[in-house]
């Protein structure tokens, strides 16, 4: 993947928030974006965060949310400084895929990630039944949810790392260009 620790403190930084139901399988795809390998995650009870470069001069702050119902009530308390949101949904689940979307769902109403650009990862891509990219798109509503923004289904697979190169360079672009509007709209503003 090509991915490597933020060491230069100069480096742009943004702000990627990592949201999806509890088991959804976050915290292992942090590890893999991170580490380029698989470690046995257990269950987040608050967040894990991380830095990963994601080019020259480039950082991404990852923020990976528990997911428990409980944790979900605090997201909204995450989601002003987000410049990209990455929503983890284990495809394989057909039990909570609707679940799955009423989050994902109320995440996008919230005025403090209007605009924001979103890739969704459907995630489990290695177990049978698991929904592809364009189920997934209709299935979430994506064209409806997603107008006022840069959105992306990204299919994947956390313990093979199939499609998280794809994922990261496609978050990683989208947050560069929100961040350049943002800092274009403030000094605007000024």
């Amino acid at each position: 993947m090509g991915l490597q620790i933020a060491k230069a403190s100069s480096a742009k930084r943004t702000n990627i928030l990592m949201l999806g139901l509890d088991s959804a399988g976050k915290s292992t795809l942090l590890c893999k974006f991170r580490y380029e390998d698989v470690f046995l995650t257990t269950p987040t009870v608050g967040f894990n965060v991380d830095m990963i470069e994601a080019g020259k001069g480039f950082t991404l702050t990852v923020w990976d949310v528990g997911g428990q119902k409980k944790m979900r009530e605090l997201w909204s308390n995450f989601l002003e400084d987000a410049d990209g949101l990455l929503y983890v949904v284990d495809s394989s689940d057909k039990r909570r895929l609707e679940e799955s979307r009423r989050e994902f769902e109320l995440i996008l109403k919230n005025e403090s990630i209007k605009n924001i650009p979103v890739v969704v990862l459907a995630n489990k891509q290695d177990l049978p039944g698991a929904l592809n990219a364009e189920e997934l798109t209709k299935r979430f509503k994506m064209k409806k949810y997603c107008s006022d923004r840069n959105w992306y289904v990204q299919p994947c697979c956390a313990l093979t790392g199939e499609g998280l190169a794809e994922a990261l360079q496609r978050v990683a672009t989208f947050a560069r260009q929100y961040s350049k509007s943002k800092e274009t709209f403030t000094t605007l503003k000024e």
